[in-house]
């Protein structure tokens, strides 16, 4: 499920940090009930020994002001935010909260809600193209020879790319149904140059791509995907991805 939010920032509100992928995640956290609240975030979903939380959102897409010196922006139009899982337990209650509340702090500012649009996009069949509205993460935390851990980013059409996101998606599978997920693997195809994009939450440094994908592969994976979103730190704002519906060919 798919839950468009639009949204103005109140005139009076100050600029919000670059870097806000933490303060929508405790935004979304503080609109839940408190026990559904502290069940998702200490708890969630579990498969083996991981944990997840199985929603994602995306970036503030609108016109924005972008403050570089003191690494703030703000949007004095209006600005939409999706947020997407497949666990209605965890969407009615958010929802209901916003429209009750019609707004949404972000730290100190307050963005007020002016319309809440659902959509359930589905995976019809092992072929779908989507589109990312948050960077997508895909990496491995490594052993140096010298000893210490490293993390290596991975970016769409590399190999260790479509492997991670494709076990990543079987887990999620698995942790909200709980049982294995359907065989075979999920494969990605980049359709255009992935972007890079280097931010910051709770300042450890995060590497994602943004760019169009077609994902083919079982249908359940493949739907879960647009819900849970694609590879990891989804509830950290990554991977939030969205439909592209494609025009057949006529003859």
């Amino acid at each position: 499920m798919h839950a468009y939010i639009k949204m103005r920032m109140d005139q009076s509100s100050p600029a919000i940090p670059i870097h806000y992928n933490y303060l929508i995640q405790s935004a979304i956290y503080a609109a839940l009930p408190a026990d559904a609240a502290s069940h998702l975030h200490d708890k969630g979903f579990i498969a083996g020994n991981r944990i997840f939380r199985l929603f994602s959102f995306s970036r503030l897409t609108g016109k924005f002001i972008l403050d570089s010196k003191n690494k703030t922006i703000a949007f004095p139009e209006e600005t939409l935010l999706v947020i997407t899982s497949p666990d209605v337990d965890f969407f009615l209650p958010l929802i209901n909260n916003l429209l009750t509340k019609n707004c949404l702090r972000l730290g100190k500012s307050v963005f007020n809600v002016e319309e809440v649009r659902f959509d359930r996009q589905l995976a019809e069949d092992d072929i779908l193209t989507i589109r990312t509205l948050s960077p997508v993460v895909s990496y491995s935390t490594l052993l140096r020879p010298e000893g210490g851990k490293y993390t290596c980013y991975y970016q769409p059409g590399e190999k260790d790319f479509e492997r991670l996101v494709s076990a990543n998606l079987a887990k999620k599978y698995e942790a909200f149904y709980g049982h294995q997920p359907p065989d075979g693997e999920v494969r990605v195809r980049p359709l255009d140059r992935p972007r890079l994009h280097v931010t910051a939450y709770k300042g450890t440094v995060v590497k994602g791509y943004t760019c169009r994908i077609r994902l083919s592969g079982p249908r359940e994976l493949l739907q879960m995907a647009l819900d849970a979103g694609l590879g990891g730190k989804g509830s950290q704002g990554y991977g939030c991805v969205e439909k592209i519906e494609v025009q057949k060919k006529t003859t």
